[in-house]
This record gives structure tokens, sequence and C-alpha cells, in this order.
């Protein structure tokens, strides 16, 4: 067409194209919004004029959406293989990177393990990680495209749907997989007799030796581990994605984020905060567990908890400086070397002891020498891992319950439930304990945990939020601990970066509620009396040392279950025990 006849055309469709121009703009209200932002503009007379309106214009935008989910393996803590979740959302007609979290493995660090044991964990977890990429580049970035990362009820709903076809898919996938087996194998192989005589000429099963009169106590089997299914963690992380991207998009901090959140989900049951609170630290100094060189290898974790009338700020100060003595009892000056000593992946000092006494007489002599006072100055809590020892008999968990249960928090771990069984059975009291520690990993969503909160606050349970054995810089954690209102949070020690960064984002979050006016100060210990009726513990002599004393005890020291029998001796302590109904039955006979 000739240029001349192209620019008749366009003078025809002008008019048209004008009326449609017209109607557009008219049918987004742009004409009156235009009039309204010029007409307010002019009276204010901004420095920026330009920024002044294209902020006005901008609260009338559509809400982001997600556009795009990239996964990547990246490594934590301890140099194991992790997911990375990075999420981008069509923001104003652009596709923008809003945030990304690392997230941590559900699987815990093996301490002594054999070399088969220690490839086959790998092993799982890169074909954990390896799934969860799988779908998060693939069908979840599909499924969740387009939704808005404020809708979290949504998001979770979606996630959790997904994932119980998933599970649903893997049964069937082993089924199959059982009836292939079964078909192989067309008829028994045929198996000679074998004499029941040993070439001895004994038979067999006989035993030489004097016979005991006494029944061996039978053990309880282990409870079953529960299943986890493979790329699980993908379904978390993005839970947890979704809602730091949410946060950010309204210029929020996560922790009020989540508090909002919480308050919507729950808003028939409480109003709206006005304060929050910040969980105090469970800070581990010393752990005794089967790392250590030692033949003490009870005490996992040997933890202080600074009293509630400290800010964060002032009781992470007291306990680097229970640290610190605790360094120098352990490396006299001009006593010969020093004791061997290493900072374990949990961010503490790991030392061989022998005795159950010795750890705790040197967190004693450490506080005595600073004039700080057990039980008043700074609060002792024991991670036992006693999923480690022998026994899986409940009976003895509930014994101690109802002796000392009454003065100090006895806390699960992992005998407790997966957090969606959990909240599926709205109960909490299996095992019998203070609290739970809950840790955010695998299939849990953030509704999950809105969820459990609810019902530990209703069910008089403390919450307590803890990090798992390999962590990464990701802080969100601590976040989730403030919204959520925690009462206890567990980060491990205070050294290795991955824990530190925890501790820093934990006093950021205080300093920022204090400058807002919204901290609220924190409760008083209240413990729950477990026993059906008062029982009368026998009072026994002190077995610590006076403060001049060598702090390692000599091997007739008084033995430390004479304190763990007298109740009140734990006053206002905590016993954390990882696997709560697996006890040793000859503590309490």
């Amino acid at each position: 067409m000739e240029p001349g006849g192209e620019r008749e055309r366009w003078r025809r469709d002008l008019p048209e194209l004008r009326h449609q121009a017209a109607e557009y703009y008219r049918s987004n209200g742009v004409p009156q919004r235009l009039e309204e932002a010029l007409n307010a503009t002019f009276y204010l007379r901004p420095a920026d004029l330009y920024g002044h309106l294209a902020n006005y214009f901008s609260t009338f935008s559509k809400p982001p959406v997600i556009c795009k989910l990239i996964g990547r393996k990246v490594l934590d803590g301890v140099g194991r293989p992790t997911l990375e979740l990075e999420i981008f959302c069509t923001v104003k007609n652009h596709e923008k990177s809003i945030c990304s979290i690392v997230v941590s493995s559900h699987s815990e660090i093996l301490e002594n393990a054999s070399p088969e044991a220690i490839d086959a964990d790998e092993k799982e977890r890169n074909d954990s990680i390896n799934r969860a990429l799988e779908w998060i580049n693939g069908s979840l970035n599909e499924m969740l495209r387009d939704l808005q990362p404020a809708d979290q009820c949504k998001v979770d709903e979606l996630l959790g749907e997904y994932f119980a076809k998933k599970v649903e898919e893997e049964k069937e996938r082993k089924a199959i997989e059982k009836e292939e087996q079964e078909a192989v194998i067309s008829a028994p192989a045929y198996i000679p007799a074998v004499s029941a005589v040993t070439p001895s000429g004994k038979k067999k099963g006989v035993k030489l030796g004097k016979k005991s009169s006494v029944a061996e106590k039978p053990i309880s089997p282990a409870e079953p581990i529960e299943p986890v299914l493979c790329g699980s963690i993908a379904i978390g992380g993005l839970s947890l994605a979704v809602a730091k991207t949410g946060a950010t998009i309204n210029n929020t901090p996560l922790y009020l984020h989540l508090a909002l959140m919480k308050h919507d989900q729950l808003s028939q049951f409480q109003d709206l905060p006005k304060e929050l609170t910040v969980p105090l630290p469970m800070v581990t100094l010393l752990s005794c567990g089967k790392s250590s060189s030692g033949k003490l290898k009870l005490m996992k974790e040997v933890m202080l908890i600074p009293p509630t009338e400290l800010t964060v700020k002032q009781g992470i100060e007291r306990l680097l400086e229970i640290q610190k003595q605790m360094m120098r009892l352990l490396d006299p000056v001009g006593k010969g070397p020093s004791v061997s000593k290493r900072i374990s992946h949990l961010g503490c000092l790991i030392t061989g002891c022998d005795s159950l006494e010795q750890p705790l007489i040197l967190l004693q002599t450490a506080c005595r020498n600073l004039g700080l006072e057990l039980g008043i100055d700074v609060h002792l809590a024991i991670n036992c891992a006693a999923h480690e020892l022998m026994d899986y008999d409940g009976q003895q968990w509930s014994n101690i319950c109802n002796t000392v249960g009454s003065r100090c928090y006895l806390i699960a771990e992992d005998a407790a439930k997966s957090i969606s069984k959990l909240v599926e059975d709205q109960n909490i009291n299996v095992p019998k304990c203070s609290g739970l520690i809950i840790k955010y990993t695998n299939q849990t969503k953030i509704s999950d945990l809105t969820e459990l909160t609810r019902l530990l606050d209703g069910q008089r349970h403390i919450a307590i939020l803890g990090s798992p054995a390999g962590e990464s810089s990701d802080d969100s954690l601590v976040d989730l601990a403030v919204g959520l209102g925690a009462r206890f949070i567990k980060l491990g020690g205070l050294s290795r970066g991955e824990r530190v960064t925890k501790y820093n984002r934990l006093l950021a979050i205080e300093e920022e509620l204090a400058k807002n006016g919204t901290l609220r100060s924190g409760e008083n210990h209240e413990f729950v009396d477990f026993a059906e009726e008062a029982q009368t513990a026998e009072e026994l002599p002190d077995a610590l040392p006076p403060t001049e004393q060598d702090p390692w005890p000599s091997q007739h020291s008084q033995p430390l279950l004479a304190q763990v029998q007298n109740p009140d001796s734990l006053h206002g302590s905590t016993l954390h025990l990882n696997e709560a109904t697996k006890m040793d039955p000859s503590i309490f006979p």
C-alpha cells in the first residue's frame, strides 16, 4: 500500500481509536483519579513531583502474583547439601526476584556412625533434595503461578493437596513393586534338612554356665520412625518462602506478618495482640554426648536460660560471661597443658566428662565465680538425648513427669509426632510433657504451625522453636518464633556463623519492638503438676563443691541421680529429652 493510502486509513480510523481509548481509561477510572491526584499534588507541591505521582498511582496497581519458582542445591552450615528457594513475582508488569530462603534438612548429624550409615544418610539426603528440585522447577512452578503471596491459606491448601497426592503415588509405587517381587518367586527354594545338633554333639541353643533364677526384663521395641516422603522438604520450604515473599511485598517484618496471619486464622479465639514477646533463648554451652571424649554420653547438650526479668541482650551478655569463665576453668593459667576441647556443629564446647557431676559442677563453679546462682540468676536446661539410651518404656517417663513436673519443664522432641499428625489428632498429650520442640522441616506448612501453637496454648503447653543440627545462615526461624509466640527458642551455642546469625536477628527484633513500644515483658515460669497426688521427695545433701575447689570432681563424688530424685533441686530448670518416652528403667525403680 502506498504511504498516502496508509495515512488516509489512519485518519479514517482515528475517531474510532480515540473513542476506544477514552472508553478504556474511563472504565478504569483514570480521568477521575488523575484529577484527584493533580488537585491534591498542587497544594502539597512536593519536591519530587513525579515521585509523588508515582507513589499515588502505585496504590491502584494490581497486587503482585507469583510468576516463577527456582530451586537450587546449596550447602548448609556443615557442608551437607540442602535446598534454596527463590520466588519471582510480577510487580507492576515487571518480573522481580522478591526473596529467597534456605531450608534446613530434617536429618540429624550422625555422631560416631559407621561409614555405611554415613553413606546411606548422604544418599537419602541427596535423593530428597533432587526430588524436591524436580517438583519445584516443574509441577509446583505451574501450580503456584499467578497466585498472590499474601493468600497463605490458599497456597498451603494447594501444597497440602499436592503432598497428599504424592504420598498416594508413593504407596501405589511400592504396592506395584511388592507385587512384582512376589510374582518373581514362583516356588520356594529347596532347603536341605539341617541337623539340630552342633558339631560338638551338643544340642543347638544349649548354653553352658550357671543358670539365673531371675527373669530378664524385656525391653519394649523402639517406636517406629515416622516415614519421610522423599522430596517433602519442597512443601515446607515453599510455604515459608511464600510467607516471606508476602511480608516483603507488604514491607512488613516477617515476624509481624506471621503474627497478623495467626490472628486472622485464629480471630475467633483471640484479639489482635498490641505487643509481642521475644522468646527466651536456650543457649547451649557444653556438649558431653557421643562426640565427646569422656565416658559420659548422657548429656548431649547442657544449656542455660536467662531469667525473664532480663532483656535478651542482657541475657546473652550474661551467658557469654559464663562461657568465658568456663573456658578459664578448663584452661587454668600455669597449671600445665590445657584441656582438649573443640567446638561442635551446635556451636558449643565439646569436652570429655567421666561422670554426671562434672559438667554441672563446671557450670556451678563458673556461675559462683561471677556471683550468680543457678535457678535464680540463670536457669539450667539439659538435653539428655534419651532416644540414644537403651530403653523404650513409657512408664519411666511418666514417673519422672509425676516426680519433677511441677518444678521444671519436661520437653519432648523426637518423641513427638510430626506437626501435621499433631494438628490432625488435635492432641499434644502423647507423650506426657510440658511442651514440644518444633522444628520447621519436611511437609510442615505455616498454617500447620499457627494451628499447632493454638493447640499448645489451649492445653497449657509451651512451644519451643528449635533449629535442626545442620543449620544454614537463614534466620527465618527467629521470625517464626516471635510471630507465633513461642516461649523459648533453641538455636545452639554462641559460636559458628549460622548460629550467631540467628542470635543477632533475635537481638534486632527485640530492639525494633522496644523502639516501637510493642515489646511485652516475659512471663514468669509456670510448671504443670503431673502427679495425681502430692509426692514427698527425700531431701539429700548438696553435691556441689565450694567455689574454690577444682572444677573436676573426684571419682567418689555424690551421684547426680540423687539430685534428679530430689525435685527441689530442679526448681526452675528444664529437662529436655530428645525422645522423652525412652528412659533407662534403672533410674526410677
